[in-house]
């Protein structure tokens, strides 16, 4: 069911509070990456521009939620949001929910934008705490989800704050609205081939959405350290790579899975390994099995080329974890190839879902993003709504 929009919603002289997520890497006080700020920017001039009050809320990694951590302030997030969007943004700086919250709140002016302080320095956030939410509420005359890196969590502003504000507009932002359309809706009718590529370090991350996707999927193309433990479950050599035993079980059962599903899994054909989990050892391409001594860390020429192939004939891909080590140049080139492969396809039509955490970095790294349908933004979130799994964050919102 599709949900109400923030644009739907009428925000003029309202106080709208907007879970966004802002949790971005940081040195020092210094913000390295502010893509995450500049998502969240259609939905807050949404608000702002048609008469409404923006009250901004995110957390900033992992404090203990004992109150304030000058480490995890989100003041510089605070401050870079005022210059982009060439206004200031309120930060009262306390704790989020306190009294100077409130009579910040309660001071601003149609078209103004308040910050909170990092949600997760109150000890109720991360709890799902229900009193914690009612005070959040309290300042509050809609609510907007817009963090879909945070939809899997059940954290007191994604769940218990929306239902404490039952009665009073309760939408998703552009940026979840758009999450949903590609992450669910697309992939629930995708068009044929429609072609799933996984890769990453753990298999065990990845059995959910791949037996979710198994039955929908033309071919699945499996790469990355998570490929040995299929290789492993066929009885191949894989060398000194990295394999989850305990997992050996899952991957045959896909294996199997795929057989009689008549879905086309692929697993790598060569390999580029190396003595060391490094890029100054002995490096090598081996075809079909890796000796004692060498780890895969990236799919070989053969795989790379059959596996580009595949994508260019599709009309639908999913991809969740890079095919190898892509941050050490001599094991980039596998990544890199279905990176450039599926932008190719996307240019000849085709809808291209890439899936947050190292996925949406390569395709940054290697200057494709733009040329995808769509790239991201949850890590976690993306690869458990891959899995089918419903979010009950997106429960509390109203309908359309």
């Amino acid at each position: 069911m599709p949900k109400k929009t923030i644009q739907s919603v009428d925000v003029a002289g309202k106080r709208v509070l907007i879970r966004v997520d802002f949790n971005v890497p940081m040195e020092g006080s210094s913000i390295t990456d502010d893509r995450r700020i500049q998502a969240a920017l259609p939905t807050i001039r949404s608000v702002i521009d048609r008469g409404g009050k923006a009250i901004l809320m995110s957390h900033l990694g992992r404090p203990e939620g004992t109150g304030h951590e000058a480490a995890y302030t989100l003041k510089p997030v605070a401050e870079r949001l005022s210059e982009i969007l060439g206004k200031p943004v309120a930060f009262p700086g306390q704790e989020p929910g306190d009294g100077a919250t409130a009579a910040a709140v309660e001071q601003m002016s149609d078209g103004d934008v308040l910050l909170m302080e990092n949600l997760r320095f109150a000890k109720g956030e991360k709890k799902g705490d229900a009193e914690f939410a009612e005070r959040l509420a309290s300042m509050g005359d809609a609510y907007c989800n817009d963090a879909f890196g945070t939809c899997h969590r059940a954290d007191a502003s994604m769940v218990a704050l929306p239902r404490a504000m039952q009665g009073k507009p309760r939408a998703v932002g552009f940026l979840v609205e758009r999450e949903i359309k590609f992450l669910s809706e697309t992939l629930a009718n995708p068009a044929h081939p429609f072609t799933v590529v996984l890769g990453g370090a753990k298999v065990s991350d990845k059995l959910p959405a791949i037996e979710h996707l198994l039955p929908k999927a033309d071919s699945i193309l499996v790469g990355g350290a998570m490929a040995y433990t299929f290789l492993a479950a066929l009885g191949k050599s894989v060398g000194d790579s990295r394999v989850e035993k305990d997992h050996i079980p899952g991957a045959q059962r896909i294996i199997d899975q795929a057989a009689n599903a008549h879905t086309d899994l692929h697993l790598p054909q060569d390999h580029v390994a190396c003595t060391q989990f490094n890029a100054s050892g002995d490096i090598e391409v081996f075809e079909e099995t890796i000796p004692s001594g060498f780890m895969g860390l990236d799919i070989g020429p053969k795989t790379q080329t059959a596996y580009a192939n595949v994508i260019r004939g599709s009309k639908t891909i999913v991809w969740n974890g890079p095919m190898g080590v892509f941050e050490m140049p001599p094991y980039r080139i596998g990544t890199q190839q279905v990176a450039q492969a599926i932008a190719e396809a996307t240019d000849a039509g085709a809808v291209s879902i890439v899936g947050g955490g190292d996925s949406a970095a390569a395709v940054e790294k290697f200057g494709l993003a733009d040329r995808m349908s769509h790239v991201s933004t949850g890590g976690g979130a993306s690869l458990e709504m891959l899995e089918g799994k419903a979010f009950e964050a997106l429960s509390q919102i109203d309908n359309a």
